[in-house]
């Protein structure tokens, strides 16, 4: 029998569902691979109309799995790691002398900890060149899901479904503040008074900020307008706009008027992790330098 368009399964469509499935919520599984909430609900739905029934029922408690989803998504779990496996395999066999690492770093990522990747890169077994990029985390997932990067280096603020993940290098916040005469460390409480001042939710910082506040139940008020990047942060917190919550890391100058946070005496840190594809031909290795960084932090 021929298969029609209408018969066809939409790929992202299995992913949406293998994701839910994993995290056992939309709003999760959204955040996974940087869309809206709609949309991925909207390529859920048009699976399910294909199927022919539900995946999954939401309620007050939570998403669950129908009686079809607990039939179905295994089989939609193996078809889309076959599929991922098909590309692996292709690019293993049409670049097999390939000697790179191609890794992707998020902004707020410190210029250390990529100087450490890079002595760990030059240490493993079989010496690699390390390729850098630098993007955005939506931009980062996306090509590591596409292969065109090897492993990240990402805040860990948001689940990446069925790939390694290893925590490298915590760093401290540090609130910036337009007294300059302030320099005590800062409790949560206290500065769940101030305005502080968001850049995009781009890079994970505004992702890490948001979810500190909402893991206390505390507001989180913030200035109006959005800041381009960290050192527009500073710039205006002198002019007295707001506070900046940023890692340490990310002060223009150890002079900057900043404040250490804390959580009722502890410091307040921020997680960085490394995300790589158990499928990728370099698993090994990649799994080398992630336990290396982690061992070092």
């Amino acid at each position: 029998m021929a298969i029609t368009d209408r018969d066809r399964l939409n790929l992202e469509g299995l992913r949406y569902a293998q994701a839910v499935a994993e995290t056992k919520s939309f709003s999760a599984a959204a955040r996974a691979y940087g869309v809206t909430q709609p949309a991925l609900s909207n390529g859920i739905a048009k699976l399910e109309e294909r199927l022919g029934d539900k995946l999954f029922d939401r309620s007050p408690r939570g998403v669950t799995q129908t009686a079809f989803g607990a039939r179905i998504l295994p089989l939609i779990e193996r078809a889309v790691v076959a599929l991922d496996a098909v590309a692996v395999e292709a690019r293993r066999l049409t670049e097999p002398g390939e000697q790179k690492i191609r890794m992707g770093v998020s902004p707020l990522i410190s210029s250390r900890l990529v100087a450490r990747a890079f002595s760990k890169v030059c240490d493993l077994p079989v010496p690699r060149d390390l390729v850098l990029r630098e993007a955005n985390m939506q931009d980062l997932r996306e090509c590591l899901w596409a292969g065109e990067l090897d492993i990240i280096l990402i805040p860990a603020v948001a689940a990446m479904p069925r790939f390694e993940h290893r925590v490298i290098d915590v760093e401290p916040i540090v609130v910036v503040t337009p007294e300059p005469t302030k320099h005590a460390p800062l409790e949560l409480e206290e500065a769940g008074q101030e305005q502080f001042i968001l850049v995009p939710d781009t890079c994970g910082l505004t992702t890490f900020t948001t979810q500190l506040f909402q893991a206390h139940e505390m507001p989180l008020r913030t200035y109006p307008g959005e800041a381009t990047g960290y050192q527009v942060l500073e710039d205006w917190t002198k002019l007295g706009l707001g506070s900046a919550m940023v890692p340490r890391s990310k002060l223009t100058s150890p002079d900057v008027p900043h404040r250490q946070l804390m959580d009722q005496g502890r410091e307040v840190q921020i997680s960085f992790e490394a995300v790589w594809s158990a499928e990728s031909s370099l698993a090994p290795d990649l799994l080398r330098l992630a336990d290396r960084l982690a061992a070092d932090r």
